[in-house]
């Protein structure tokens, strides 16, 4: 019997993480002032390996999931990783393997990664001002690289290509309308998300979310929209333009949470369970792996946990609870 939660969630999304690194250093999320050169990230034995991610992805497979998404860091830096995607691609039972990136590494990576079986890719794009993104991400590797790995993901077949912006006041809310319309002359699907209290190292300040109400209403204003019906398990709101060019979504992870609705577990990088974006600790199954547990032990162990869960923090959000202890966004990815 697939295993419910305190609150009745049923498990059916895993995203896994296979690397805590990254080539941005997005400050609301990897701020080069804490994650500098010094940064201690994971040594390469201390990630699961492709053989243990496979094998406790046919473990989360058989409690209900049938959706996984990879994600960093980000993923495209770990080696090899069309090879991972193969092997997951090929587990009975999964109906949706999924991709978020920076988008850097695409133009070399989309097509492999669409030949080894990669169903649906989603590239994080805040910005389309050059200078902005430079100080956004904190990089020196230009926008147009971004750009050239959306082209190359719609190239390879994924299409329409799923755009995430995180939206921030004063930061680069004047350009709602500019990212609407590059996603509709481009055939993409673009979703805001509202600034998250993710981590313990990116400023977050409720003065800084952009409510998805309002950015609903300058959207309708410039291009009359119609929802969506929402799936059962759906974070975003969609919303159809009326024009018939494509679709958007709001996700108002702050103002309208959703955690009645999470059927997410989270997978780190060096292999701890985590049941909230926002948890303070794991459950560390790289040891149970590595220390000779069977299948069933792991089923059996995962189900239990599963059934203790009680988050559901964004419902709690108030003043104090930003400062609470929490793992940082590049372990186990958004």
């Amino acid at each position: 019997m697939e295993p419910r939660d305190t609150l009745g969630r049923p498990l059916k999304a895993l995203r896994i993480s296979v690397t805590d690194r990254c080539n941005f250093r997005c400050t609301y999320c990897m701020p080069k002032d804490v994650f500098g050169p010094d940064y201690p990230f994971l040594a390469r034995e201390a990630l699961l390996s492709f053989e243990e991610i496979t094998r406790l992805a046919r473990v989360f497979i058989g409690l209900g999931v049938t959706k996984i998404r990879l994600t960093g860091g980000e993923p495209l830096m770990r080696r090899e990783l069309p090879v991972l995607v193969r092997m997951l691609s090929a587990l009975p039972g999964l109906e949706d393997l999924a991709l978020t990136t920076n988008g850097v590494l695409l133009p070399d990576l989309a097509r492999p990664l669409k030949e080894a079986g990669l169903n649906r890719i989603t590239v994080s794009l805040d910005t389309l001002r050059p200078d902005r993104f430079r100080a956004i991400s904190d990089t020196d590797l230009p926008l147009d690289r971004v750009l050239a790995g959306v082209a190359a993901a719609r190239a390879a077949g994924f299409g329409p290509v799923k755009l995430n912006c995180v939206l921030k006041r004063g930061l680069n809310d004047d350009e709602i309308l500019d990212l609407a319309a590059f996603a509709r002359e481009g055939g993409h699907t673009l979703r805001f998300i509202e600034f998250m209290d993710v981590g313990t190292t990116n400023g977050w300040r409720m003065e800084s979310v952009v409510p998805a109400a309002q950015v609903h209403q300058i959207l309708n204003a410039r291009w009359p929209l119609e929802a969506l019906e929402a799936g059962e398990d759906a974070v975003a709101r969609g919303w159809r333009y009326r024009d018939g060019k494509g679709e958007v979504g709001l996700i108002a992870s702050v103002t309208a949470p959703f955690c009645r609705g999470c059927d997410r577990a989270r997978l780190s990088a060096e292999g701890s369970l985590y049941t909230c974006l926002f948890a303070g600790q794991g459950l560390d199954l790289k040891g149970l792996l590595r220390s000779g547990h069977s299948d069933g032990d792991l089923a059996s162990l995962l189900g239990f946990h599963w059934k203790r869960r009680e988050d559901r923090y964004s419902e709690l959000r108030r003043g104090a609870t930003p400062g609470l202890p929490k793992v940082e966004m590049s372990r186990i990815g958004g």
